[in-house]
Order: structure tokens, then sequence, then C-alpha cells
């Protein structure tokens, strides 16, 4: 072997090891590892520095925008701490969708037909020409629906504090509410502000906005006018009705479970904000503006399965997604009237993506269900069964929002082991990145070419 063939065949090795869906991982880790170091320091905390544990895990749940914290980011955090955040913040939110769509545009030469199929169907069939213009309208919609809602923001907050102040908290909960991420400036996130139609209604607003995702926004800003509901695309039709009737049934679930309980002391048209609120920011984003530990255990049942749903594909929130959900519906109710397609708003379904629902919602109830019972046997250990029992659930509350990147905790993040505050931070990487990163490696298997003996099996 020549010198010359052994460079070209070592070459190879490296460049066969960064595939795209490897480097989409490594680079998200990278952003982490960066984030790790420098939240570290101690110029970016007050007192003492934070321990390697927990740089580790407020990295990946700001890069991962979940928002669940391990110390109070309003007072441990020095202003240059909070920035450090806020760029995780935005890198996360924002960095995973132009990351994924300059995935396509920069690699498309190098992925196999099936990946570049699937990636093409993750961004609505939009075909490879029209990438770049899709990556301008991500940084164009993201920075000015981010602007104006610091501008409002700002005004209220500048009601409360000096001028300077209300600025950098007008940014940083704008951009921590598109990006779905959670993190806020205030001790006890927004309860501060519990019935501030303002406040509440633009952070209800930047999370639907972020969570709806850029191939909604930009469908809705290039479909030609007047805008109609039927004109937009399959994808664009199921997040729309999906995230209208989710956020619907979130709000009918808080009413009637929490209307006369920790919504009790408010007057009727603040009880109906909350309720909006919380149904809103349940799925992905975090924030509340009313004491968890307050609420009944059917309010918290059903935000354990809007936290499981998500936001949409192609946006800032994490999940399973509104169009899993939906897909996986379609399909059972196709098997009920015993029909042999899925069918969906007067359109087939391929088989190939009720497939990729089906095993991404397999995949991400086993991955919950695993790190649940982990996080039981690290955290349980040595309690009693009647004290488990009641810690049963804030355990299951706390993976599943680990999960689904939402950031929500009935207080017991601060309480985990350290062990169990890896597994959180785990958990929070894979569901980030895990639902995407599966499609991607089913869309590259490829079709087996023979069949085995049939032999039946008893279901049911």
């Amino acid at each position: 072997m020549t010198l010359f063939s052994g460079h070209r065949l070592l070459w190879l090795r490296i460049k066969n090891f960064f595939i795209p869906e490897r480097l989409f991982l490594l680079s998200f880790a990278a952003i982490i590892l960066a984030g790790t170091f420098l939240l570290h320091q101690p110029f970016a905390v007050h007192g003492a520095p934070l321990s390697l544990t927990d740089s580790f895990f407020t990295a990946t749940s700001a890069t991962c925008v979940t928002g669940l914290i391990v110390v109070d980011t309003a007072t441990k955090f020095t202003f240059a701490g909070q920035v450090i955040l806020l760029v995780l913040i935005q890198m996360g939110g924002l960095g995973i969708m132009t990351f994924s769509v300059a995935f396509i545009t920069l690699f498309a030469g190098r992925l196999s037909l099936g990946s570049r199929d699937m990636l093409e169907a993750t961004f609505s069939q939009m075909p490879m020409r029209g990438m770049r213009k899709l990556l301008r309208t991500i940084f164009a919609a993201t920075l000015l629906t981010e602007l104006v809602g610091a501008v409002l923001l700002t005004l209220r907050f500048a009601m409360d504090m000096p001028w300077a102040r209300a600025v950098w908290f007008g940014v940083f909960h704008a951009v921590s509410a598109f990006c779905n991420a959670g993190f806020a400036l205030f001790s006890d996130s927004l309860i501060a502000y519990q019935g501030d139609v303002l406040v509440i209604m633009v952070i209800s607003l930047l999370i639907i906005a972020g969570g709806l995702g850029f191939i909604v926004v930009f469908e809705l800003q290039h479909t030609p006018r007047p805008l109609r509901f039927k004109k937009l695309s399959l994808h664009s039709r199921v997040v729309l009705s999906a995230s209208l009737l989710l956020i619907a049934f979130g709000f009918v679930t808080m009413m009637l479970f929490e209307w006369g309980n920790s919504l009790n002391h408010l007057p009727w048209p603040k009880k109906i904000l909350e309720a909006f609120f919380q149904s809103v920011t349940t799925r992905t984003a975090g924030f509340n503006s009313v004491n968890l530990g307050m609420l009944s255990n059917g309010t918290l049942f059903f935000m354990l399965i809007l936290m499981f749903i998500g936001a949409s594909p192609s946006s800032t929130g994490g999940g399973i997604k509104t169009t899993t959900f939906v897909t996986i519906l379609a399909f059972a109710r196709a098997r009920f009237q015993n029909r042999e397609h899925t069918r969906m708003m007067n359109r087939t379904i391929p088989e190939s993506a009720v497939s990729r629902a089906v095993t991404i919602a397999i995949f991400s109830s086993l991955v919950v269900i695993l790190f649940t019972t982990l996080l039981l046997f690290t955290e349980l250990s040595g309690h009693s069964h009647q004290e488990s029992r009641g810690l049963f659930l804030e355990i299951l509350f706390e993976a599943t929002s680990a999960f689904g990147t939402v950031g929500l905790s009935m207080g017991i993040t601060s309480h985990l082991s350290e062990a169990g505050r890896i597994l959180i931070t785990l958990l929070m990487f894979v569901g980030r990145l895990g639902p995407l990163t599966l499609a991607l490696a089913i869309s590259k298997k490829h079709s087996v070419k023979y069949q085995l003996a049939k032999e039946d099996l008893l279901i049911g």
C-alpha cells in the first residue's frame, strides 16, 4: 500500500465516520459541552461555581430548550451567565431547525435517497431547491417574532423595574418563549404575573408560534392570497388543526379540574386566561403561572399526555410531535373500520409514514418507561413503600417533562441525586434529538428482498 493510498483510505474512513446523521448529533453535543465549560466558570455565577454535573445539566436543559433547572436562574447566574443561557437557548431552538435545513442543503449529495426522501418529508415534501429560501424565512420569522415579543414584554416589565433591566428581561423571556425553553428570570417562573393579560398572552402567542414549526409559517407566508385552509398542504392543515384541538383539550381539562382548586382564588376572567396559558405551555414550553404542587391528579395526568405529544415537526418544541399523534389516531381508526389504507383529510397516508409514526411512538414510550424505572431505583432507594408511592407521579412527571423538553416540574429537580441528574440530562438529550435521528435511521434501512414463512399469532 502506497503512502498516497493510505492517506486516501484514512480520509475515506474519516469522511464515512462524519456522516450527516452523526454530524448532527456531534454538533449538538459540542454546543452542550461548550456551554458546560462556560457555565462552570466563576464569572457565570454568584458565589461558589456550579459543579460539573450541574453545569452539564443546565447547559443541556438550555440547548435542548427544556427549562428544567437545579439552581435558581434568577439569583444564581450573573448577567454573563444569563447571556450564556440565552445563547444556548437560541442555538438550541433556532439552531436545530437551521442546522436541519443546512444539513439537507450542504450534504444533499452525500445522503442516500432514503435519507433525502425522509428529510424532504420531514420538511413537508419541500424540494431541495427550496431549502435555502426556507432558511432565510426561518431567520427572518424568528428574529421578527422575538423582536415584537421583546418590545411588548419590555413595555410591561418597565412598569415594575428600571428600563435597562426591563429590556433584558423582555429579550430573555421573548427568546425563551419562542424557543419553547421555559427559562425565566423570576424565581417563581411567571406566578408573579398570574392573570396579567399582556404578559400571559404575549408569552402564549410566542410559544404557539415557535411550536407550530417553520414549515407552517413558511407556507402561510408564501401561499397565494386570499389564504384558504384547503389550499394548504396536508402537513400544515394537520398541524394547525391538531394544535388548536390540543390547546382546547388542555383548556377544558384545566377548567374542569382546577376551577375550584388552584384557580379558585381568581375572578372568572383570570381563571379562563390561566387555564388557556397552562394548556399552551404544558405541551412544550415549561413556564408556569400556577403552583404545580396544587394541581389535582386529574390535571397532572392529562398534562403528562400533552407533554408526551409535544409540539409539531420542524419547530422549537419536543415530544413525539402532533403529526405523529394524529397519524396514529388515523391508523387506529382505519383498522377499526377495517380499511386497508390510512386516510386523513381526504388524503391517503403512505404506509412508510404510518410505520415511522408508530415506531417513534413506541420508541418514545419505551424511553420514558426505561428512564422512569431507573429514576425510581436511584431516587427511591431507602424510602418506605408508602413514601415511594407518593413520589412515583412526581418522578414520572419529571421524566416525561424531560423527554418532551417541556421543563415543568413538581419541584423535585433540585433534589435529585447525582445519578438522577445525569439520567435526566441524558433523557433531555434523547428527547430532543431522538425522534428525528430515529426517523433518519429507519429511512436508511434497505427493504428486505425475501420473506420468511408466515404463521398466525393470537392477538388480544
